[in-house]
């Protein structure tokens, strides 16, 4: 994928000047092999730091060999106020992990007191007002630092796009639509750039790209995807054409950003004038790492997007739609398993969902729409969904949101998609997620979430959280156990 981050991670070694430097410049050495040894990509930076002079060396060896991620490494005690001044000068993302003793056999010379030090480093870390990444257990033996770093990973992906991101908007929220409010404040505090356009904006690009030689490119590679699933041949140069602007637009339009993500208006005008539903173009753009929104939702797309970065899978963007009906319970009872009816929904949305992402899509129109805008006739302008059952396997809903308070807070859960048709219309599967009855109830109707929700098709939560929690936001909700109450949860 083109639009997320590439990493170029970098560890580099603390030491207190009262410890061999050489204990710390030995077991970052053993961290280092041991990330090779997992495959996991790291940059040894050969400066280790014991005093500020050391920080400035630090920081031009970091410069020269690209480094945009970092893991500090305290080898021993280490020095907690250059370790939080290189910690703060460094501009990415930044771990802190702990080596552990590794023998009883040499606790008079060979004992670092790294464990001590991660403590005065935290104190030092809030003086400076930082937001690093620290392991849920950040002390550890290499190979143990090593599983820390890949865990660090993703999330230095998450923080390093949103830090080049900007979210291109076209038009106002459909009308009561009120649940997509976007206060656009909490995502400059956060870094990410928004660019706001009219629905007229979006027209006049669509017209503009009649007659680009890219648009013949695009249609054979929908009909390649499509495959029997074409079933309007006449539809894809329209099609193809609003995906050829967009594309543009975007490559024109990221100026100081990098990276890019929409949140458009998808109906009811839209239909009339541009002459087929978007879902379809939403599909393939979020399958390449670019995701579109519906209904300018625009902290749905910040959420999709994000999921993308952790994974470095297509996301997608659905309702936490309808309840399963029992007799469908039921007849899955074996494939249900342990799972509860109120753990059980529909994801669905119209037909957003990237083709890779389900089984047996195909190219149809918007059923709703349809019957409110064309009645009886033949399906025309509400065409262009892409339809199908979202494949089984593990997922992670979540969503980062400014609520009408201005307040950033996010959700994360893990579940699966579990095998069951679920009879219906659109991009849909039937979701599985322990007490997500209670969630539901607790979090997303107590904490006034939207309907929509992103989605990973990968179990994610853990750096989700982590990267929304660098950022900052205090309230992130998960799903709770049986027996563990929400603060609101009536305990009679």
């Amino acid at each position: 994928m083109k639009n997320i981050p590439k990493l170029k991670l970098g560890i580099i070694a603390v030491s207190r000047d009262c410890f061999p430097v050489e204990l710390s410049r030995k077991r970052r050495i053993q961290v280092v092999k041991e990330c090779r040894a997992k495959k996991i990509p790291v940059i040894e930076i050969q400066t280790v730091v014991e005093n500020e002079a050391h920080v400035l060396a630090a920081e031009q060896e970091l410069r020269d060999k690209g480094i945009n991620a970092l893991v500090i490494f305290l080898g021993n005690f280490g020095p907690e106020g250059p370790t939080t001044l290189l910690a703060q000068k460094f501009d990415g993302p930044v771990m802190f992990a702990a080596a552990a003793e590794e023998t009883g056999q040499d606790l008079i010379n060979g004992r670092g007191d790294a464990l001590c030090g991660m403590l005065n480093a935290s104190y030092n870390i809030g003086l400076r007002r930082l937001h690093p990444y620290i392991p849920e257990y950040p002390v550890g033996n290499a190979a143990e630092v090593a599983d820390m770093i890949a865990g660090f990973l993703p999330v230095a992906r998450i923080i390093l796009g949103l830090r080049k991101l900007k979210i291109f908007a076209f038009g106002p929220r459909p009308q009561d639509f009120l649940a997509c409010n976007a206060p656009i404040k909490p995502l400059y505090d956060i870094g990410v750039e928004v660019m706001e356009n009219s629905e007229l904006d979006l027209y006049d690009i669509f017209l503009g790209a009649k007659g680009n030689p890219k648009v013949k490119t695009v249609v054979r590679d929908m009909a390649k995807e499509l495959g029997q699933g074409l079933a309007y041949p006449d539809l894809l140069e329209k099609l193809a054409r609003y995906e050829v602007a967009l594309t543009k637009f975007m490559q024109v339009h990221l100026g100081a950003s990098e990276f890019g993500v929409f949140a458009n208006k998808c109906w009811p005008a839209f239909e009339k004038y541009f002459g087929f539903v978007p879902c379809y173009i939403n599909s393939r753009l979020a399958a390449r790492g670019i995701p579109v929104s519906c209904e300018v939702d625009i902290y749905g797309a910040l959420s999709e997007y994000m999921a993308t970065c952790a994974t470095e899978l297509p996301a997608t963007l659905l309702d936490v739609n309808n309840s399963v009906p029992h007799d469908m319970y039921e007849a899955a009872r074996k494939r249900v398993g342990s799972y509860k009816p109120t753990d059980l929904f529909m994801g669905f949305h119209c037909g957003n969902t990237p083709s890779v992402c389900m089984i047996g899509s195909a190219l149809k129109y918007q059923l709703i729409m349809h019957r409110l805008m064309e009645g009886d006739k033949e399906p025309d302008i509400t065409r262009g969904t892409m339809e199908g059952r979202i494949r089984p396997g593990g997922v992670t809903i979540f969503r980062l949101q400014s609520t009408a308070d201005t307040v950033l807070r996010a959700y994360a859960a893990e579940g699966e998609v579990l095998d069951i048709d679920p009879k219906s219309f659109g991009s849909i599967g039937v979701f599985a997620i322990k007490e997500m009855g209670r969630f539901y109830r607790h979090v997303l109707i107590e904490k006034r979430f939207p309907h929509h929700t992103a989605v990973a098709f990968q179990h994610a939560g853990r750096p989700l959280h982590a990267a929304v929690r660098m950022l900052g936001v205090e309230e992130v909700y998960s799903n709770r156990p049986a027996g563990l109450l929400y603060p609101t949860e009536n305990p009679f």
